[in-house]
């Protein structure tokens, strides 16, 4: 099911490039589902007035797209009609926040005295500027104040990366002495821990502590053979496993010193 959180308000001929850019932006932080702008959102076949009022009736915010000559579509502004207005008087009835973003660097803000009564809210509406030669200052205003009226939208450019397939991630909290990660491990293992897990080791291996060591060694065959409590070497290709136990230290004499 489609969700829409975000509803881009614009009129063609005035503001709709910009309108493009910010819905641009906006899929990439918040993904397709998200954004709702009527040229990209409704498809051919589609009933248009239902399912624009539809969509706009479930968003959390509007985005009024006021362009250079938007205030000279007075004709327009003034016909109950005109989708523009129509839609930002939707968003006042359903109770939507309704932010005005000013295209271009010279945009003043909204005059009442020049908007319909039906609109004159929108002057008094704390607006954002949107410069296209500074886009990202405005890029991150509206991300601002959409985090702020959708609280717990998620924010897909922040969201840490899914490990690549066969990746070893960890989290570590405060640890005295060495720490050992399970893996494939091509070097030396050396430190003081006190139970060891060595899986598909490649280099030296070192046990230290109480507990067993079960290590299968496969394809050797014959060379060389110790063992002892404590400590196992082959040399050459052993077809088999290797189980050794290590048992408790036999305690010298001196040791009570």
């Amino acid at each position: 099911m489609t969700v829409e959180e975000i509803f881009i308000n614009y009129r063609t001929g005035d503001g709709e490039k910009t309108a493009a850019l910010i819905d641009q932006e906006l899929l990439r932080r918040y993904g397709r589902d998200r954004v709702f702008r009527a040229s990209r959102s409704i498809t051919a076949g589609q009933t248009y007035p239902d399912k624009l009022l539809r969509r706009l009736r479930g968003c959390s915010v509007l985005l009024a797209v006021i362009g250079p000559d938007w205030i000279n579509f007075q004709a327009r502004l003034r016909d109950p009609q005109d989708w523009v207005r129509k839609e930002i008087e939707e968003a006042f009835a359903c109770a939507l926040p309704v932010v005005p973003i000013l295209d271009g660097r010279r945009m003043d803000r909204l005059d009442k005295a020049q908007l319909p009564p039906e609109l004159a809210r929108l002057a008094d509406i704390q607006s954002i500027p949107f410069d296209t030669a500074d886009p990202e200052s405005g890029f991150r205003r509206i991300a601002d104040a959409v985090a702020d009226m959708v609280p717990g939208l998620p924010d897909l450019t922040q969201v840490e990366p899914v490990p690549a397939a066969g990746s070893v991630t960890n989290s570590v909290g405060d640890v005295s002495g060495p720490a050992l990660q399970a893996g494939t491990i091509t070097g030396d293992v050396t430190g003081d821990f006190g139970g060891t897990v060595i899986k598909d080791s490649r280099g030296s291996t070192i046990h230290t502590g109480t507990g067993d060591i079960n290590q299968n060694t496969r394809h050797v065959t014959g060379g060389r053979h110790f063992s002892g409590d404590g400590m196992t070497y082959f040399e050459g290709d052993n077809q088999g496993g290797v189980r050794n136990r290590l048992g408790r230290a036999e305690r010298n004499e001196d040791d009570g010193r």
